[in-house]
């Protein structure tokens, strides 16, 4: 009995043991199993955190890279708008200083007229002096005088009275001559008029497209209107899509944004692709075909003028003025028609008919570019002619046609007569046209001396300007108060007819490539 108790402990004991250790080796494999998971997860962490810092240094990089070049930009921006008011008040400096100096020179000439004057009154007064003296002493011998003496008066004062006779005949003489001069000038400037025959110039500003068909009109207007509005705010034009069929209307006062507009939407409607990929596309394209049209047009005019072709760019310059009105006046036209008057009277008169011609074809090339530089067209004109190698003559018939500085040559002078028959024939100007161009253009001007304004189109005939704002300066509340502000300098500066509307734009264009 004593035994089985014994063994039954002994066996207790040895379960007891057995179930200890194998206890304590489990518990050891969970932490050794639960130690390899958590040093696991502390790699994977140092690994993630590693990733994070990378990823921070990298966005810090390129957020100081994109601070750098928006100071860059802001920077290039400051020096730009330093550089185009240092340039405007150097050309107001000079031109002030051409004034000042044509002034003094006026004087000069005004002070020596003057002491000219003076002398010729003290010469004169001194000539009066002596001859009263005469007279007197010639009066105290009068009593003592012989019959040869008083013969010898006689025949004198006979003299004197012939002399004035024939004086009296010289000025008869000069004021016929001067008659004739002038029935002569009449008779050269009827016949360069009568040689010359030139259609009357007409200025529109709007221009009338085909379509092949009416449903081409809603794939003009494009999805909610996408189409047109890339098409008017690409070419700066106003789209009038209404019920006459088969046809739609560009209306705009420039000639040149007309005509680009009126390629492009003929290219359009002809390739039948219309979105605004395809607008841009073909935009782009027509402004180079106006280029070549611009060289060709300059050229042309030079070979209908008849002179020795020019450099390049005058013949450039020449063809810009096709896109270019004066009170409704094409004015290459009209700078043709000059040239061939001028050439003309020049023949008439004996005078160096090319100096003339070339001096009268160039003599508006100042209005190609007035908008871009300051100073009166004549004096521009004149200085790019100098700049591109023209004789002295020809600068100084372009620069003398408005009477701003003193003309050195009679071809000068045909220049200026030539213009004024040019801009005075029947039916040659439109005094409204001009005024309205004036008034539109003044509309952008306005508009496009705000900040951040891109670009800025005057539309439905003055009624409406629209603006395009660069959309990462502006938000939508900036440009509400733009909008505002435009407006009030409107009514500040400008006098016009009924209601002006003014539209701000706002827009951007995220892109991107799937490959």
């Amino acid at each position: 009995m004593v035994v089985t108790i014994i063994a039954v402990i002994i066996t207790a004991a040895v379960a007891i043991t057995a179930g200890i250790y194998l206890g304590n080796k489990n518990f050891l494999g969970k932490l050794a199993f639960e130690k390899e998971q958590l040093q696991k997860e502390i790699e994977l962490s140092k690994k993630e955190a590693k990733s994070i810092v990378e990823k921070a240094k990298e966005d810090a990089a390129s957020a100081r890279k994109k601070e750098v070049l928006e100071a860059r930009e802001e920077i290039h921006k400051i020096r730009d708008d330093f550089d185009r008011d240092s340039k405007k008040q150097r050309d107001e400096l000079k031109s002030l200083e051409e004034r000042l100096v044509r002034r003094e020179e006026n004087i000069d000439r005004k002070e020596q007229n003057l002491d000219s004057l003076k002398e010729k009154l003290e010469s004169e007064k001194s000539e009066i002096e002596t001859l009263n003296q005469e007279a007197k002493n010639k009066l105290n011998e009068i009593a003592n005088l012989t019959e040869d003496q008083a013969r010898e008066i006689i025949l004198t004062q006979a003299k004197e009275k012939y002399e004035k006779e024939l004086a009296q005949r010289y000025v008869e003489i000069k004021d016929n001559y001067e008659e004739d001069a002038k029935r002569y000038a009449r008779w050269v400037i009827t016949t360069a008029i009568q040689r010359y025959a030139s259609d009357v110039t007409s200025e529109i500003t709007t221009s009338t497209v085909t379509l092949p068909t009416d449903d081409m009109k809603g794939r003009i207007i494009g999805r909610e209107g996408r189409n047109i509005r890339t098409f008017e705010k690409l070419t700066g034009t106003d789209l009038i899509i209404d019920d006459t069929p088969e046809v739609v209307v560009l209306s705009c006062f420039n000639p040149l944004r007309r005509e680009i507009a009126r390629r492009t939407l003929n290219a359009l409607v002809l390739d039948g692709r219309i979105h605004p990929a395809r607008i841009e596309e073909l935009y782009e394209k027509s402004k180079k075909e106006i280029e070549e049209y611009i060289k060709d047009a300059g050229k042309e005019a030079v070979i209908r003028v008849g002179i020795k072709t020019p450099h390049p760019e005058i013949v450039k310059l020449l063809g810009r003025l096709k896109f270019r009105t004066s009170y409704g006046q094409d004015v290459l036209e009209h700078s043709i028609e000059v040239a061939q008057f001028a050439g003309l009277m020049a023949e008439e008169l004996g005078l160096n008919t090319e100096i003339a011609k070339r001096s009268a074809l160039m003599h508006d090339l100042g209005k190609a570019i007035d908008h871009e530089v300051e100073g009166s067209h004549a004096i521009v004109g004149g200085q790019i002619a100098k700049r591109y190698g023209e004789k002295l003559e020809v600068v100084n018939g372009i620069q003398c046609h408005h009477s701003e500085v003193d003309t050195m040559t009679p071809e000068a002078v045909l220049v200026g007569a030539a213009d004024a028959l040019s801009a005075a024939r029947p039916g040659a100007r439109r005094e409204t046209l001009e005024n309205y161009v004036r008034r539109i253009e003044q509309l952008e001007e306005i508009a496009k001396g705000f900040r951040y304004v891109d670009k800025a189109y005057a539309i439905q005939a003055g009624r409406e300007v629209r603006i395009i704002v660069q959309p990462d300066k502006i938000d939508d509340f900036v440009a509400e108060k733009l909008a505002q502000d435009i407006s009030s300098q409107i009514e500040e500066k400008m006098q016009y007819p009924g209601v002006i509307k003014v539209t701000v734009i706002r827009e951007k264009r995220s892109v991107s490539y799937a490959t």
